[in-house]
């Protein structure tokens, strides 16, 4: 049984300032290009029997800088949609809403662009996903492009958890994590791991 890995997109300037960034198609700033690129060697040395990416601009360019080839992409791997809070930080929304928390308190509707998702929601997309690509997974690793949140709740339905046990897994852009199985059981194996930066001679 191969792995899943998970690899969220480089920087934007949205998640660089801490904007909520669900839709909003934003490509990667110059530093996240440079993260997303030290990502290769570890990617190159797994055997990947399919590469499958969010249709975010960020997304596919993160898959295109670390390597990957014959990327598939899957709507199902959007980021969650944040509805009226789309593009605002979290500071800005507790100042409306005291103690304001994305995980139990969710969104508001937003316009015809971002009308918004629970956290619900999201969970049964990325079980949909899981579904669809479980079968790849006998040949060999699976990496999945994506965005922070739909990957946390992602690996908390890979651990047969409630979707808000997304909570759990705080993820950094530009970083890889590898989900697979122990005695047949879903299991996390690694998680957050940034790009090794290169040693001198390299």
């Amino acid at each position: 049984m191969g792995e899943l890995i998970l690899v969220r997109h480089g920087e934007t300037e949205w998640s660089r300032s801490g904007r909520h960034t669900g839709r909003t198609d934003l490509p990667l700033t110059t530093q996240g290009e440079e993260q997303v690129r030290m990502l290769a060697p570890a990617l190159a040395a797994r055997t990947i029997v399919r590469a499958i990416s969010s249709p975010a601009v960020r997304a596919l360019r993160t898959a295109e800088l670390s390597g990957l080839s014959n990327v598939e992409v899957d709507p199902d791997l959007w980021e969650w949609d944040y509805g009226g809070y789309e593009g605002r930080t979290s500071a800005a929304i507790r100042e409306e809403r005291p103690g304001w928390y994305l995980w139990s308190d969710g969104i508001i509707p937003g316009d015809a662009q971002h009308p918004g998702e629970s956290v619900e929601q999201v969970g049964s997309r990325v079980d949909a996903f899981l579904a669809r690509i479980r079968p790849s997974l006998a040949e060999g690793d699976v990496v999945v492009v994506a965005h922070g949140h739909v990957l946390r709740v992602l690996t908390a339905r890979w651990l047969q958890l409630e979707p808000a046990a997304g909570r759990l897994f705080a993820l950094a852009t530009g970083t890889l994590s590898t989900l697979g199985t122990e005695h047949d059981r879903p299991v996390l194996t690694s998680w957050n791991v940034p790009p090794r930066l290169p040693t001198a001679g390299e």
